[in-house]
């Protein structure tokens, strides 16, 4: 239970570091927010034939609640994947912490992409280079941070 706990932590403060990283490019590169989390929302409000507001789906009721959605989907992946690497964190003892952290990292991103890609939401195939980079650095940060953080809760380095 304590690898669990110690993994929601972990996966938390990756979460903090990804959110960190994002908002830090948005600001310097003044690139605006991504949508696919909304879109994500969307097309499974479709698929499930359900609606988010009374007033219908192109309400701003439901795009507030898409975007909320969107956002807790995201922490949602980020405590269940740091989860998920506190249960198997204990059975890699002698795997480099870079290596860990990069491994969390590209996990929580084909986690969140493949569904979206799933979907039909985006296609990674055609990014360009800079949306691969505003894509991947943040869940490195989260892999690194996620990785690091376990390590100092449960004292494995």
């Amino acid at each position: 239970m304590g690898s669990l706990v110690a993994g929601l932590a972990a996966g938390a403060a990756g979460t903090t570091a990804l959110n960190l990283v994002t908002y830090l490019d948005m600001v310097v590169r003044a690139r605006p927010a991504s949508t696919t989390p909304e879109t994500t929302v969307r097309r499974t409000e479709e698929m499930a034939g359900v609606e988010l507001a009374p007033q219908g789906p192109d309400s701003d009721e439901a795009g507030n609640r898409r975007s909320g959605l969107g956002a807790l989907l995201g922490i949602a992946a980020g405590l269940g994947t740091g989860a998920a690497y506190g249960l198997v964190r204990r059975r890699l003892p002698g795997v480099p912490l870079p290596v860990l952290g990069a491994g969390v990292g590209i996990a929580v991103n084909v986690g969140t992409t493949g569904p979206m890609a799933a979907l039909g939401v985006t296609d990674p195939r055609t990014w360009s280079g800079s949306s691969w980079v505003s894509d991947l650095v943040p869940h490195l940060a989260y892999g690194l941070v996620t990785a690091c953080v376990y390590d100092m809760i449960r004292g494995s380095r």
